[in-house]
């Protein structure tokens, strides 16, 4: 009876222990030394009893709304292209076409420029993998594409991005 009371203390124990780990995991623990999180994700400056630290330039931005892309071309076939440039600048567009593959449409609309199916100009913007080793990279649903724009089938409202890259 007594081994058995001394199994059964540890049991707890060892239970407690557990459900305290987990449930120490689950809270926010506001003694962390990390800082805390602004809505934007980033996190908050520190500051010293008395002082005010400075604002970052997103603190001090009014809050951007996502921009309505822009509407390109006709026809019965729309889906979505995100273009990221070097210098993080995007555009982003809502391509109506009857095209049947990716590429064709933006050859249509001179959005992209190159030879051979290898483009290095999107939007009127050059990358050169000689010079500074970036290219386009060609997503399909925010997956990066196994198919070139091509041989990529246009899907109805698809969302399709083009992003400089460097490689």
């Amino acid at each position: 009876m007594k081994h058995f009371s001394k199994t059964l203390v540890c049991l707890l124990l060892v239970l407690l222990l557990a459900a305290a780990a987990l449930t120490g995991c689950a809270q926010n623990n506001t003694a962390s030394t990390e800082a805390p999180k602004t809505e934007a994700g980033t996190e908050a400056p520190k500051t010293e009893a008395g002082t005010e630290a400075p604002k970052t330039e997103a603190q001090t931005e009014a809050p951007q709304t996502e921009a309505k892309p822009q509407e390109l071309g006709e026809g019965s076939k729309l889906f979505y292209l995100e273009v990221s440039f070097a210098d993080g600048s995007t555009s982003s567009y809502a391509v109506h076409t009857d095209a049947e593959t990716v590429g064709a449409a933006l050859n249509e609309l001179e959005l992209i420029g190159g030879e051979n199916g290898m483009y290095t100009t999107v939007c009127g913007k050059t990358l050169d993998w000689d010079a500074d080793h970036m290219y386009w990279a060609f997503y399909i649903d925010g997956e990066y594409a196994s198919t070139g724009l091509d041989d990529t089938p246009i899907f109805q409202e698809a969302h399709y991005a083009l992003t400089a890259t460097e490689g």
